[in-house]
């Protein structure tokens, strides 16, 4: 995997610590890719199958599950929130109560922009 914009991204992924969640678009701009939350998704698509990103994490800014009801990837990516204790109702997980808001460490430390 050689394109920056998606090496960002993977970054950011997987600096959002166990049980917490984030949005595609604030994942794109802790990338220094402000607005560009499509590009998150198309991103975390293409994930070569030798790196690990933790994709399960990400969900769109309303809090819902992207992938269809009943999908496959819909199960998969629901229990392994669970799995995080993120409690997920209803194909959707409660920002208020899981949304991932990094340290001042980590905005410093490990986010490049």
């Amino acid at each position: 995997m050689d394109n920056p914009h998606y090496l960002a991204i993977f970054k950011v992924v997987n600096l959002i610590p166990k049980g917490k969640v984030a949005s595609y678009g604030q994942v794109a701009d802790l990338a220094g890719l402000p607005g560009r939350a499509r590009l998150t998704g198309k991103a975390l698509g293409h994930v070569p199958e030798s790196m690990q990103v933790n994709w399960h994490r990400v969900l769109r800014s309303n809090g819902q599950i992207a992938f269809a009801k009943g999908s496959d990837l819909a199960q998969l990516q629901i229990g392994k929130l669970q799995e995080e204790n993120v409690a997920v109702i209803n194909h959707r997980v409660k920002l208020k109560a899981f949304q991932w808001q990094p340290d001042m460490l980590t905005l410093l430390q490990d986010l490049e922009f």
